[in-house]
């Protein structure tokens, strides 16, 4: 079963958000000049996405090397006793190196991603999550793709065209 918008959203809309989600600094005015809107047109158009859910914020990237958090890692937390799950959700809301949070399926329960500053930090970090589980650590080594902006949902491609062969014919 597939999940769809609950918003029906046209080309307009989806350049709007194209845009925003590139800067959410940009004016209505500048939105309306790059969409091809008046500037009332973009405010109410904007509006109705922000009620619609579509839009749920507007917030300043950050790069967390540059606020001395250099060390950057996903954990995941996997649980021998399903209570201890609430409470490590309950408990990552206070921790200030959690960027991101997420109870998931399959064999491990939370992935996290933390901003350290240190190997030492992290040895810490790590000491204080098995406390509520069993904890699996990768360091983040680059990021060929960090952020990237939602465009419309596109079907899969058939079956037969997702496999390549090694030759590329």
């Amino acid at each position: 079963m597939a999940l769809t918008s609950k918003v029906d959203l046209d080309g307009t809309d989806w350049r709007l958000l194209h845009e925003l989600q590139g800067s959410a600094r940009l004016t209505y005015a500048e939105l309306g000049r790059r969409v091809g809107l008046t500037q009332p047109a973009v405010a109410e158009r904007v509006r109705r996405l922000e009620e619609a859910g579509v839009i749920t914020g507007y917030h300043a990237e950050t790069d967390p090397r540059a606020l001395g958090r250099p060390l950057l890692a996903f954990v995941r937390v996997t649980f021998a006793r399903a209570e201890r799950s609430a409470a490590l959700g309950a408990a990552v809301q206070e921790w200030p190196e959690v960027i991101e949070c997420h109870r998931i399926t399959g064999e491990n329960c939370y992935i996290m991603k933390i901003a350290l500053t240190s190997v030492e930090h992290l040895e810490a970090f790590i000491n204080r999550v098995t406390q509520y589980g069993q904890p699996i650590t990768s360091l983040v080594l680059s990021s060929p793709v960090s952020r990237r902006t939602l465009g419309p949902a596109e079907a899969p491609p058939p079956d037969d065209a997702s496999i390549a062969s090694p030759g590329g014919a």
